[in-house]
């Protein structure tokens, strides 16, 4: 299986990598020039990278021409949502057109791949609790322009399903964590802040942001698991939530992050830190995916964020 994973660079793109190469694929990637691998380089030699920046509508088809992939998961996005406030335009240009780039890419094959675009829960913004677990027919009230990128990439598959017959595959993942995962992203902001105090390259206290939001979390090795039977095994056209089926807030994920070190601190909020609009809860629901592949959860939520720490204790 000859597999083309956009933005292989990135966290789950490494996972992803990692996952696909245990299945025996040929495994090619897209990176920018400019892109860190610290992510992939214990997978050199055994993946290839392709230089590709997804805005540039030539080097996207160029790629797709070049490897001829079998299978397209697309990953390669602006996927941090503070970002997505300020710079709203780069968001919506990296994420919406740079996936019609791929598209329009693929139509001009003579074999069509089947394509993973990867969504997100933050396509459904606003839940109210009467529509807790989420399932794929939740409304879309997204909150933030990443959000409303999202949205308009899970769309534009669909009408490329519907228009063209490419057999397209959209997924919502919910949060999901795990090592190397970036930190500026809650869970491993945390596990960086903990490790640093015990390094004591922190004084002992943690900032934090909103402590009551509530959120679906899922280990990423279960999540690219779930991408790969999806892409697969799923019905084109179809979409499918990826998650735990359980609401955490982010107070308890610190918790139990904090319970796997001894070290003694006090929480300071950051006005930084707080969203201009919050999502208050976010809770899913994967019985179609499970229906359909078999797919669940399997690694504790305990489990990731142990591994997520252990992580952070072992950089330099």
């Amino acid at each position: 299986m000859r597999s083309l994973i956009t933005g292989i660079t990135g966290f789950v793109g490494s996972h992803l990598a990692e996952h696909l190469l245990e299945q025996g694929a040929k495994v090619f990637g897209t990176a920018r020039w400019r892109s860190d691998t610290a992510n992939i380089d214990h997978l050199e030699g055994r993946i290839e990278l392709v230089e590709c920046d997804i805005r540039d509508s030539a080097s996207v088809k160029k790629v797709i021409v070049d490897v001829g992939p079998e299978e397209i998961y697309h990953l390669a996005a602006q996927s941090f949502v503070p970002t997505s406030w300020r710079a709203p335009s780069e968001t919506l240009e990296t994420n919406i057109i740079g996936q019609v780039h791929l598209l329009e890419g693929v139509r001009d094959l003579a074999t069509k791949p089947r394509i993973q675009i990867a969504g997100s829960s933050e396509e459904y913004g606003m839940v109210y609790d009467g529509e807790l677990p989420i399932k794929e027919t939740n409304p879309l009230r997204p909150l933030s322009p990443y959000a409303v990128s999202k949205v308009g990439q899970d769309l534009l598959g669909y009408q490329y399903f519907m228009t063209y017959g490419l057999p397209i595959i959209r997924t919502r993942a919910f949060n999901h964590t795990g090592p190397r995962r970036g930190s500026v992203f809650v869970t491993s902001n945390f596990a960086k802040q903990i490790a640093d105090i015990e390094k004591k390259r922190q004084e002992p206290v943690i900032r934090v942001g909103n402590l009551d939001a509530r959120r679906d979390f899922s280990d990423v090795r279960d999540i690219v698991r779930g991408y790969v039977l999806a892409l697969r095994q799923g019905e084109p056209g179809e979409v499918y939530n990826l998650c735990s089926g359980r609401a955490r807030t982010i107070r308890e994920v610190l918790d139990i992050l904090l319970g796997l070190s001894t070290v003694k601190v006090t929480l300071e909020q950051d006005p930084a830190r707080m969203r201009p609009s919050d999502v208050p809860v976010l809770q899913g629901d994967y019985s179609r995916l499970r229906e359909r592949t078999g797919w669940q959860p399997q690694i504790p939520f305990e489990q990731t964020a142990r591994d997520l720490l252990d992580f952070w204790r072992a950089q330099p």
